[in-house]
């Protein structure tokens, strides 16, 4: 019955590439432009004003599938570096430091480094 599903593989990662892409640029918004509303809003020329950009430019290229591949493994590499540098200093552990959305969109970003951009995307496989 499940085989029936894999059909619908292409289009599932599509989903979540796009639905990962649009949380991604809300942490870039929210940033650069305190939208949605925040009470953090770093210069631009700071190492958090870096990350906003990252995340603004990234995840629409991810939405819309426009070079997945490295603008995923850019984000990656970005969410791991806010992991360690930002939360784990902190506490070790993510459900104590707050950095489970990094490492979640560390590893979604890293598997879609290897899995391409699914269907409906700009450039294709």
């Amino acid at each position: 019955m499940f085989d029936r599903l894999s059909a619908y593989a292409p289009q599932a990662l599509a989903v979540l590439r796009i639905v990962t892409g649009l949380l991604f640029v809300l942490h870039g918004t929210q940033k650069l432009f305190g939208f949605p509303a925040t009470e953090f809003q770093p210069p631009l020329m700071s190492l958090f004003g870096a990350a906003g950009v990252i995340e603004l430019i990234t995840g629409v290229m991810i939405i819309v599938g426009f070079f997945t591949r490295p603008a995923v493994f850019i984000a990656s590499g970005t969410m791991a570096v806010a992991y360690w540098m930002v939360h784990a200093p902190g506490n070790l552990f993510p459900a104590n430091n707050g950095g489970d959305a990094a490492i979640l969109f560390c590893f979604v970003f890293l598997y879609l480094v290897f899995a391409g951009p699914g269907a409906w995307s700009v450039n294709k496989q």
